[in-house]
């Protein structure tokens, strides 16, 4: 392997993961965590002499699996085990032969996992009976949504079926609460457990960021065709659309680039990135897909387009680079507008102050309780009354759920035919068969939802995949596509295979999708605040970007005498600059609505009230006062398996999931009744 010795990580995990304690290992990306996690195991496999599926290896990303497989299955060989994997991408031939013969290691996904479990064809108590340890690769990926209580969910399940406690080992880039992080992974389960953390170096070399402002996306493809000429290069950009039409633009500039994102084909998607890796003088465009441990070689740089949301992307980005001995960690940021300018500021700003967001779980997912009751029947395809409490109430988030709150979702899973009693036996009903059944229930075993998309094919090649709204506009918008940054000609659609054929276009196309709202958290918003009203001129900014933020500045003048950031206004409209973030924004035009008192929009960084600045008090005394307003449940957005509620827990529900209490907490210590009274 050429390897001279180990990383400080992986010398301190031996001695914990050897023990069986539960482990969360904490290091910069490059850090050395899967070995760190994985050569412990494979001792304990072999001093042990663990027999049949020992351990499982668990990851965010199906791409990601892929590319760990080819290593994990050669440390394996040099012990005689064996490691294989399984995710929606593998072949039934594949899975059979899987069957015949359990691996040692399993590398999966949990989506994948719950499938296994429900699946009829697979007997899950021999596959998982000897199941030892589980490895939980890019925690930090999963704990921060529901899809981490389903992974922990599914845990749980599996340490039921081996009859003993798996060990747990989770595998994080930095976070800001790492204690916190172990105790979700583990907080329960027997045994002793250990962080295992390794701070950045103090003699590695300080890393090069510079933000720089280019003005629009042509402007960077200009930038990035001009600079580092000769290097490898990873661009990120936060949309698939934005991945795509930078990719064209650099095509057309002459640069050699590359395109990764989640709506290619996976062919399409290590096609590029086998090319990337191999190449020395080219560009590879992502999304975040890129950003979670894919090896795609030695980069020399790393470039950003507007900015990350989060400070915790931005570590996992700068840290692809920088792996060499002669190199070291860099990105160059490029502000396509003044906003993403200061975003990009404050964020760099907040990463020098040392700050790391912390990754909190959200409240109260009852209505995965209803999906596991559901998905636990399937597995056992007939369940006694009551049994589902030995399989999931173990699980601390499920069990704080008040008793009452549990017994009526379980009648309203009854009530509503979720469920089938017969002689006290329980099986799934007629509505879930009817609601989740299509494709094996495979709407079952995932918590996120997809928009309804179409394949898109070139003769026998899978190119990848867009949403159904592309093709739902006129005939002219339905011409071509942009798809692996490349243009395409619509040539047939077919909407009963739901599937598109296209040929080579010359020029240009685009492609949108309907993408996530990405809110900008507390702390950066407060940041953005305190990079406007100040004169500080920040080293890492370049000759543009410091032009820019001074025309920022000159219009947010007022912003220094403002101790409450209303800005003046007409009777008609108010500006109310909070820097609170949209969920807490949004808190703030919900209140008034409950109350009657102004129609309000808002954004990340204010709320626009229709009406004069007296307003503002009135409606910060009703904050005071009310603080989790009626909301219209109709207009929310409900996690996918909240119709799973009885109507009254699913109204609570929607109410819990709409607001974040804590920010909420944090922006009401700002409001000073006193200054109330002033205005």
């Amino acid at each position: 392997m050429g390897w001279r010795e180990l990383r400080p990580l992986q010398m301190a995990s031996i001695e914990p993961v050897v023990d069986g304690c539960h482990t969360l290992l904490i290091a910069p990306t490059a850090g050395g965590k899967t070995e760190a996690a994985f050569l412990p195991l494979l001792t304990r496999m072999v001093t042990e002499d663990w027999r049949g599926l020992g351990i499982i290896y668990v990851c965010p990303l199906k791409a990601l699996l892929n590319n760990l497989h080819v290593r994990l299955e050669r440390y394996c060989q040099w012990v005689g085990r064996t490691c294989a994997i399984w995710h929606g991408d593998v072949l039934e031939g594949q899975r059979k032969a899987i069957l015949r013969e359990l691996p040692d290691c399993l590398l999966t996904t949990p989506e994948s996992l719950e499938a296994m479990l429900v699946s009829s064809r697979i007997d899950h108590r021999a596959v998982f009976a000897s199941v030892r340890a589980i490895v939980v690769d890019e925690i930090h990926a999963f704990a921060g949504d529901d899809r981490g209580w389903h992974l922990l969910s599914v845990l749980e399940r599996v340490t039921r079926l081996s009859g003993r406690e798996i060990q747990r080992v989770g595998l994080s880039a930095t976070v800001g609460n790492p204690e916190a992080l172990l105790d979700w992974l583990a907080g329960h389960c027997e045994g002793r457990r250990q962080l295992v953390q390794i701070p950045i170096s103090t003699t590695a070399p300080t890393p090069e960021v510079t933000v720089d402002y280019v003005g629009s996306l042509e402007n960077a493809a200009s930038v990035i065709a001009a600079l580092y000429r000769g290097e490898k290069r990873l661009v990120f950009c936060d949309s698939r659309s934005r991945v795509e039409q930078l990719a064209i633009l650099l095509r057309s500039a002459g640069v050699e680039t590359h395109v990764s994102h989640s709506s290619l084909s996976a062919d399409e998607r290590r096609r590029a990135e086998q090319a990337f890796s191999e190449a020395t003088n080219c560009v590879i465009v992502a999304t975040s897909t890129l950003e979670l441990g894919i090896d795609v070689g030695d980069l020399d740089r790393v470039i950003q387009i507007d900015a990350p949301t989060t400070v915790a992307s931005f570590l996992q980005r700068l840290g692809r680079t920088g792996r060499r001995a002669d190199s070291k960690r860099n990105c160059l940021f490029l502000a396509t507008t003044e906003d993403a300018l200061i975003q990009a500021t404050a964020l760099v700003s907040l990463w020098g102050k040392g700050f790391v967001e912390p990754i909190i779980p959200p409240d109260w997912p009852i209505h995965l309780l209803g999906q596991q009751i559901l998905a636990l029947v399937l597995q056992e395809r007939s369940l006694p009354a009551g049994a589902w409490e030995q399989w999931l109430l173990r699980l601390p988030v499920f069990a704080e759920i008040a008793r009452e709150d549990r017994d009526a979702l379980v009648n309203h899973l009854i009530e509503a035919a979720f469920i089938h009693v017969d002689q006290g036996q329980w099986m799934l009903g007629g509505t879930a068969e009817d609601k989740f059944g299509y494709k094996h229930f495979s709407e079952l075993v995932s918590v996120f939802t997809s928009p309804p998309v179409f394949e898109v094919w070139h003769g026998q090649t899978h190119v990848g995949t867009v949403e159904q709204s592309v093709f739902m506009g006129s005939p002219e918008q339905r011409r071509t596509l942009s798809l692996g940054g490349r243009a395409w000609r619509v040539v047939e659609i077919s909407w009963s295979q739901r599937r598109a054929l296209v040929q080579p276009e010359l020029g240009e196309a685009r492609t949108r999708w309907l993408g996530g709202e990405r809110s900008l958290g507390f702390e950066l918003c407060q940041e953005i605040r305190r990079i406007l009203a100040n004169d500080e001129v920040p080293d890492f900014l370049s000759r543009r970007g410091i032009d820019s933020l001074g025309r920022s500045r000159d219009e947010f003048l007022w912003l220094r005498n403002s101790s409450d950031g209303v800005k003046a206004g007409n009777e008609e409209a108010t500006e109310w600059w909070t820097f609170a973030g949209r969920a807490v924004n949004r808190w703030i035009c919900d209140v008034a609505a409950a109350a009657s008192l102004a129609c309000c929009t808002c954004d990340d960084l204010r709320v626009t009230v229709r009406a004069g600045r007296e307003k503002i008090a009135t409606i910060r005394q009703a904050l005071a006062v009310t603080p989790e307003p009626e909301l219209d449940t109709k207009r929310q957005l409900s996690p996918k398996f909240s119709e799973l509620l009885p109507a009254t827990i699913r109204s609570r529900f929607v109410r819990c999931r709409a607001y974040d209490s804590r920010k909420i907490r944090r922006f009401s210590t700002q409001l000073d009744p006193g200054d109330i009274q002033k205005q």
